[in-house]
């Protein structure tokens, strides 16, 4: 997530730190840099004007120059106010009467159909009743694409095929889920141009017959200033009460995330962060500002912690850690819950001081060591897996055929397993493994 002005970002406060004392003249060479990354980063040009200038007046002021570690204040004045271009974080206006409407809509193409899946999704398991909404009939798959996610999620969806026009589908859909007691509504528009009359018009008559608590504009974070423009557009037709930001993991710029709440005025609500339906999360302006500057995040690792692994699960892994009964079945078990909690390479980037390294790691080679791992302790028997000890060489050349690794590969995790059981013996000494599963729940 914006690797190249991330790296670029990183090479400047490098070179800051390099030095002792800041001048003037060091503070102006350093945000001429920044300026230029963020601008290569595909930002607005005034808001990097606004940003670099708020930065220059603090960087050059007491502030810094009488600091012990200068370079270090001058890092957290970038942060501070990369928070303050990010703007407020702001959440669904979930009050008053139920159901509540959350209206999406967005260009063709943006993500809409499987965005409005993903936050039913996110919605439930914070104790929401949702249903979805097929309210595009201009592309017949979007309604049974609809349809399709909401039976794999279990959530029910309004269809009325394509024949019947939008703002009716949304009327009958709010009367079905007021008898439902369904909590929110959430409609899936078509994508349409912004200056395509006539498809705005009936945007505006949905929102008009429906009154929606939240008018949420999906884009395309890879589009940068482009999204940044539809953001704007859309807003002056329909008034947007927010903004979903869609494949903001593979967006290696930032361009629009950086810009739009500056120029539009209008919140990032949500971020679309990879292709599986739970690969929403809220937006939180000072966690984004410490990933763009590779100080991790450690909350929301905390938080996907919290969603993907059993709690009963972890006790009972905590309690043979204790009692040192921990085996290479338990080393599968945890390997699983861990991929639940998305692509290593991702959570790698979460962790500060490993964020770093995360972006030499593609996803894939990860991916591909976790299936490797697998392979390798599912070809044991399960004699071997609860007691390691007794495999000896011809047993390990016996899993190295069946798994396709190779026997030096079957030694490396036999050897990082070793390695695990004895921290999780000094741990369990101590108290060290108590505190740390307490953390974690």
């Amino acid at each position: 997530m914006f690797d190249n002005l991330s790296d670029k970002l990183q090479g400047v406060f490098d070179k800051l730190a390099t030095r002792g004392k800041l001048s003037e003249q060091d503070v102006d060479a350093a945000l001429r840099e920044v300026r230029l990354a963020l601008l290569e980063a595909d930002v607005n040009y005034k808001v990097v004007k606004d940003f670099v200038a708020r930065v220059k007046k603090r960087a050059v002021g007491a502030e810094v120059t009488k600091s012990l570690t200068p370079a270090q204040q001058v890092i957290k004045i970038v942060h501070e106010e990369l928070i303050r271009t990010l703007g407020e974080p702001e959440k669904l206006n979930l009050k008053g009467p139920q159901p509540y409407v959350i209206m999406l809509v967005g260009l063709q193409g943006s993500g809409k159909t499987t965005t409005a899946a993903k936050l039913a999704n996110l919605l439930r398991k914070s104790g929401h009743r949702p249903l979805l909404v097929a309210a595009d009939t201009y592309r017949p798959a979007a309604v049974t694409q609809i349809e399709v996610l909401g039976k794999q999620l279990g959530i029910p969806v309004h269809s009325e095929g394509t024949k019947v026009a939008p703002p009716k589908i949304c009327k009958n859909a709010l009367k079905a889920a007021r008898e439902g007691a369904r909590s929110i509504v959430i409609l899936d528009t078509a994508g349409r141009l912004h200056i395509d009359d006539q498809m705005m018009r009936e945007l505006e008559e949905i929102r008009d017959a429906v009154k929606p608590v939240d008018t949420l504009l999906v884009a395309d974070a890879m589009t940068g200033q482009d999204a940044v423009r539809v953001a704007s557009e859309f807003h002056k037709r329909v008034g947007l009460t927010g903004l979903i930001l869609t494949k903001v993991d593979g967006d290696a710029r930032g361009g629009a995330a950086l810009s739009v709440r500056a120029v539009t005025g209008v919140p990032i609500k949500f971020l679309g962060i990879g292709e599986k339906l739970d690969a929403i999360e809220p937006f939180y302006p000072d966690r984004l500002a410490s990933r763009i500057l590779g100080m991790g995040d450690v909350l929301t690792l905390i938080e996907k912690a919290e969603h993907a692994i059993d709690r009963d699960k972890a006790a009972e892994m905590e309690r043979k850690f204790r009692t040192s009964t921990f085996d290479l079945d338990d080393f599968l078990q945890q390997l699983q819950e861990v991929k639940k909690m998305g692509p290593l390479s991702q959570l790698m980037g979460m962790i500060p001081g490993v964020s770093k390294l995360a972006k030499d790691v593609p996803a894939e080679v990860t991916d591909k060591q976790f299936k490797r791992l697998e392979a390798i302790i599912s070809s044991m028997t399960l004699e071997e897996r609860r007691n390691p000890k007794i495999i000896n060489g011809s047993r390990k050349r016996r899993i190295s055929r069946g798994s396709g690794a190779t026997v030096q590969e079957v030694n490396e995790l036999l050897s990082q397993f070793r390695q695990m059981q004895k921290v999780m013996k000094q741990l369990s000494s101590g108290r060290g493994l108590g505190n740390l599963m307490q953390m974690l729940h």
